[in-house]
């Protein structure tokens, strides 16, 4: 699911736990309300209930939203720290490393350095 159709698209994780009685169009109106987002870009939307035993991801196809859902049975998602924001904005290789039971914020790669020349 999350490589093919998804390439280009931002990913966003909303640090804070939601209701997860909450539908497609609720789902939709907190990203537009209180995440500040537009629902209808290309982006993934991730939410956690409060336990962070699932996972919900919300987002756009063309002419309708779809809600894709992951609960686990004995293990809890490891979760990023909440914050003021109210999101964090993660590759999608992160989403996937989640989504494996990662911690995320342990994943930090190489620092890049930009070089202006070589002498």
């Amino acid at each position: 699911m999350i490589r093919h159709h998804f390439t280009e698209w931002a990913v966003y994780l909303c640090t804070q736990p939601i209701d997860f009685r909450k539908g497609m169009a609720s789902l939709a109106v907190m990203v537009e309300t209180a995440l500040v987002l537009n629902p209808f870009d290309q982006a993934l939307y991730v939410f956690s209930n409060r336990n962070r035993s699932a996972i919900k991801i919300l987002y756009w196809d063309k002419n309708g939203f779809c809600l894709w859902q992951k609960r686990l049975e004995q293990d809890r998602f490891r979760w990023p720290k909440p914050d003021s924001k109210g999101t964090l904005t993660v590759s999608l290789d992160q989403l996937g490393w989640l989504l494996e039971g990662y911690d995320i914020s342990l994943m930090k790669p190489h620092k890049s350095l930009n070089y202006q020349s070589v002498t």
